[in-house]
């Protein structure tokens, strides 16, 4: 993974590929100053599995920011959810096939230059009914997604402008 962070947009652009479906992921990144940045993140799913649901969690000095004038978006999910506290959004309603590439954007507030915020995706599980998959969409929509092993990165950012 690597970013470029566009300073005087607010910018923060982050492209990469995911090969595991056993672990979230965990992603650093060092930016030039805390604040409001938008965050443009691009990933490719290197599985074998199809994802239904993609959840972002911050750390303790990050959330996400929810107004009217900020974009919170996916190419591939219809629909997203951002808790009250504003520190975990989950894309949720399409799907990201593997070799397909998926589009999110969103605003984070910084508290500082270092903030790190965890992906986890969720895959239906074969022999579970369409029921069984809906009902655990549900549920990881209002309770979020069961932390598993975690990967680390620390992304290299490219600061322009």
């Amino acid at each position: 993974m690597a970013g470029v962070a566009d300073v005087r947009r607010r910018v923060l652009m982050i492209s990469g590929a995911i090969d595991t479906t056993e672990h979230d992921v965990s992603v650093s990144v060092n930016l030039p100053e805390p604040g409001r940045w938008q965050v443009i993140k691009s990933e490719t799913n290197l599985t074998d599995k199809t994802w239904v649901a993609m959840q972002v969690v911050t750390d303790e000095d990050s959330t996400f920011v929810d107004d009217a004038d900020t974009l919170v978006l996916s190419r591939q999910f219809s629909k997203s959810f951002m808790t009250p506290d504003q520190r975990r959004l989950t894309f949720y309603d399409g799907e990201v096939r593997p070799g397909e590439a998926v589009l999110k954007v969103y605003s984070l507030d910084a508290g500082g230059r270092k903030p790190t915020y965890s992906y986890s995706r969720y895959s239906p599980i074969a022999t579970d009914t369409a029921e069984q998959s809906q009902q655990t969409l549900d549920e990881i929509i209002s309770n979020g997604m069961k932390q598993r092993p975690v990967i680390e990165l620390i992304v290299p950012v490219t600061v322009i402008g």
